[in-house]
């Protein structure tokens, strides 16, 4: 956070300066007239949308919800490796650790052999694989997440609030790409001061985050598909006493005749989440059509922990829920057909286009990576630093990354309703049901997925081919930019390499150097400066706006082979130490170094071609654009000429 670039600035440097229009314009009672993005919904998806857009002054964002103010308790408490690592381009995941329980081993249980009325511990494994991530699986409120949106958006320089209690009746588009402000809204006000009031709304964009019921979806068409397991879940959370010695661990418990339940420790120290797998149901049959009541949950719980005793003092939260997967085939307003034709302006995310089972814990954590992806994208248009046809990458990459883990979670409910093998089963042939040892096997090969990290983008204008591929082996193309720890040369800090990377809209350009000596004049990553610093066609000379920073649109980050100790700063190309703001200050957080106190060297342990080096895009979202040679000026130029637009 280099909050000191513009002149000396005191108090808190995450509260940013504000745009010109938050300083003049009053907060009012009612949503403008006309917006750039008009956002429907204050959940995860909606707010991480509204965290991103409203660190861009010149983008006039609002966010509204039905609700009449922020979240209080909420009901998705997992947060995935991947997700805590997002949280960290929004610089709260300090926060986010400091509260939350960690989720660091579970355990499997199964019936007992001797007696399978009791229940019997038979596996522990890491909730996740060492090396996955720097970060662990938490569990956190899901308000607590909201809140620290909330404070992001406060303190962007577009001091962003969520207009509350109002709700989206319909949309309309003009399918004119011509018109400035396409989609009018109308939102009718909810609260008893202004009930029955409707507010007219034109927004160049709309995103519907509102829900598996989504206004949005209706209004252009959407429709959600997809099928029930006709299995009934019960879901609390309880501040119980038990003799259950697992309760502060994650848990998958497979009883022999009481069904199968799922113990998360929660944030505290006492509370726990508990899912208990209650009734099949009927053909057609819907879960509210049974009446299950919390104390039928409870029981179920016992039964199932049995011999162990669960003694419920308190339930802060209970639903019941059915089993099921469903998806919408596209994410915008625009006909399949139309897609070379026409240009998106209205777009779905999180419940509003993919539903599935809480088990895996990716319903929030999905979500917000929907909008995370599609946030950069609209600012990249609305700025105009980008083509407007980027937006039809949105749908095409989230809705199949979407399907695939639909397809998981089909098979890892599936496997974890199953009723569980015993050896008399196995000594009567009989094989329906599922062996507790091979749902263990299920859950460890499918960690990353569970984790976050199973997100694949297939080839498009912002991801290239992988003939360099083997410059960079751990840097998969499509898959997101996993971090190392590095030593910053100039201050001698060790730090993580992938925290450089934080949600502004930036394009980030790793260049890892080659086996020359950074000195010489042939070394690869002096060759690469001159050209960005100097070529007419250098991507941040033809797209980074006059006037501004020269890493305002790509910040370009560099990684010597030789240890800290070992490089003078001084001789260094320019470029790697540029000169910014009002005051032409030296940025001197540009070039890194391996870490020897972690007995982990970045190149080795990502795969990094140390003979020729390389240059590894990351996209603003975090996900690996490209991996290309130090030398292939051209090829890095041609990629960026394929979705950006010249700048002044």
């Amino acid at each position: 956070m280099q909050f000191h670039l513009d002149g000396f600035k005191p108090g808190d440097p995450l509260i940013e300066e504000a745009s010109g229009q938050a300083k003049t314009s009053a907060r009012t009672d009612a949503v403008p007239e006309q917006v750039d993005v008009l956002i429907v919904g204050c959940g995860p998806a909606g707010l991480t949308l509204a965290a991103q857009l409203s660190s861009f002054a010149g983008i006039n964002t609002r966010i509204v919800e039905q609700k009449d103010g922020p979240l209080q308790l909420g009901q998705a408490d997992g947060i995935a490796c991947r997700t805590m690592e997002m949280f960290e381009a929004f610089d709260f995941s300090e926060r986010v650790l400091k509260e939350a329980c960690w989720i660091n081993e579970v355990t499997f249980w199964k019936p007992d052999e001797n007696q399978s009325e009791n229940i019997v511990r038979h596996g522990r494994v890491r909730d996740v694989e060492d090396g996955l991530s720097e970060f662990p699986h938490v569990v956190l409120n899901q308000a607590r997440v909201h809140d620290f949106y909330l404070d992001v958006m406060r303190n962007s320089p577009r001091r962003l609030e969520p207009d509350y209690s109002r709700r989206l009746l319909d949309l309309t588009i003009e399918p004119s790409d011509t018109v400035d402000y396409p989609v009018t809204v109308r939102l009718q006000r909810i609260d008893p001061q202004h009930k029955g009031q409707v507010e007219l709304v034109r927004a160049r964009y709309v995103v519907g985050c509102d829900g598996a019921h989504s206004a949005v979806r209706n209004s252009i068409g959407r429709q959600i598909v997809g099928d029930s397991a006709n299995q009934a879940w019960g879901v609390m959370d309880v501040l119980a006493v038990t003799d259950f010695p697992d309760i502060r661990l994650k848990a998958v418990i497979q009883s022999a005749s009481e069904g199968n339940a799922l113990i998360i420790p929660r944030e505290g120290g006492y509370l726990a989440r508990i899912y208990v797998e209650l009734d099949k149901l009927k053909e057609n049959e819907r879960v509210t059509n049974r009446s299950i009541t919390l104390d039928y949950v409870i029981t179920a719980a016992q039964r199932i922990l049995h011999p162990y005793s669960l003694e419920v003092k308190e339930v802060p939260w209970w639903s019941v829920y059915e089993i099921g997967q469903r998806i919408c085939d596209k994410y915008d307003d625009v006909p399949e057909q139309e897609t070379g034709s026409r240009l998106p302006r209205v777009f779905i995310a999180g419940d509003a286009c993919h539903t599935h089972s809480p088990k895996a814990g990716q319903g929030m954590n999905f979500s917000m990576q929907d909008t995370f992806n599609l946030g950069w994208k609209l600012a990249s248009v609305l700025r105009k630093q980008c083509v407007p046809e980027l937006l039809h990458t949105y749908s095409a990459e989230r809705q199949r990354v979407a399907q695939e883990l639909i397809d998981f979670d089909r098979e890892f409910a599936r496997m974890f309703s199953d009723r569980p093998l015993q050896a008399a089963d196995r000594a009567w042939e009989i094989t329906e049901g599922v062996d507790p040892e091979e749902f263990q096997q299920y859950f460890v090969k499918h960690g990353r997925f569970t984790a976050g990290m199973g997100t694949h983008y297939r080839r498009s204008i912002i991801c290239g081919e992988s003939s360099h591929q083997h410059l960079a082996e751990g840097y998969p193309i499509g898959m997101r930019f996993h971090s190392a720890p590095v030593i910053r040369l100039a201050d001698a800090m060790s730090m993580q390499l992938g925290h450089a990377g934080k949600a502004d809209g930036r394009w980030r350009l790793y260049a890892f150097c080659d086996a020359e000596d950074p000195m010489s004049e042939s070394c690869g990553i002096r060759m690469l400066c001159e050209f960005l610093a100097q070529a007419r066609n250098s991507p941040v000379r033809k797209f980074t706006p006059g006037g501004q920073d020269i890493d305002a649109v790509f910040d370009v980050r560099a990684i010597f082979q030789q240890g800290h100790q070992d490089l003078a700063l001084e001789k260094l190309p320019e470029f790697l130490l540029p000169r910014k703001g009002r005051y032409r200050l030296r940025d001197y957080e540009k070039v890194f170094c391996p870490d020897p106190t972690t007995g982990q060297d970045i190149f080795d342990l990502r795969g990094i071609n140390r003979a020729e080096g390389c240059i590894v895009l990351v996209r603003p979202d975090q996900y690996v654009a490209h991996v290309l040679p130090l030398n292939a000026c051209r090829s890095l130029s041609e990629f960026f000429d394929g979705f950006m637009l010249p700048q002044s």
